[in-house]
């Protein structure tokens, strides 16, 4: 594999790039010029794809690393079921744009928020440091499969969030 093609394939660099995707969503689901109920489930299916995949494909194989904090990654499983409560929450709203809506809409971006600034201090930080690049590739190749298998499955429909939420 070339550096080139490893970098491409870094599972840091794809979830990076996912948490930058989804902090555009929440610029368009705030803004009242934006279809919000669009850009609600296109987060609704990333947000989705991106934790289950996190949860199966990378956590489990960073707590095998030296360095990599295993109670942060077992902090990042339980902030991903915060995150899915309140999109469940936000997407039961019938009203886009509502107060119900908007009041939710803050509450998830919240909640994300603070799991997307503090896995990328601790556990990404940490695999980038600790995790060689061709494992991290590896790990980005899993990643991406197992994140496409998801969003191909309609994962962030509310049935697919209930059902996750609810066990």
């Amino acid at each position: 594999m070339t550096a080139q093609n490893q970098q491409d394939q870094d599972v840091v660099a794809m979830i990076l790039k996912d948490h930058r995707t989804m902090e555009d969503l929440f610029r368009r689901m705030r803004s009242v010029e934006s279809d919000r109920a669009a850009a609600l489930a296109e987060f609704s299916a990333l947000l989705i794809a991106h934790g289950e995949a996190e949860e199966s494909e990378v956590y489990g194989a960073l707590k095998r690393f030296k360095d990599v904090d295993n109670e942060e990654v077992e902090h990042g499983a339980e902030e991903h079921a915060e995150g899915n409560e309140a999109l469940l929450a936000l997407l039961e709203v019938s009203e886009v744009g509502s107060d119900a809506w908007d009041s939710r809409l803050e509450d998830l971006v919240k909640a994300v928020s603070h799991h997307l600034d503090e896995e990328e201090r601790t556990i990404l930080n940490g695999a980038r440091e600790n995790v060689p690049d061709e494992r991290r590739a590896e790990l980005g190749a899993a990643f991406l499969k197992e994140r496409e298998r998801h969003l191909s499955a309609d994962c962030g429909s509310v049935e697919n969030v209930r059902s996750l939420v609810r066990g």
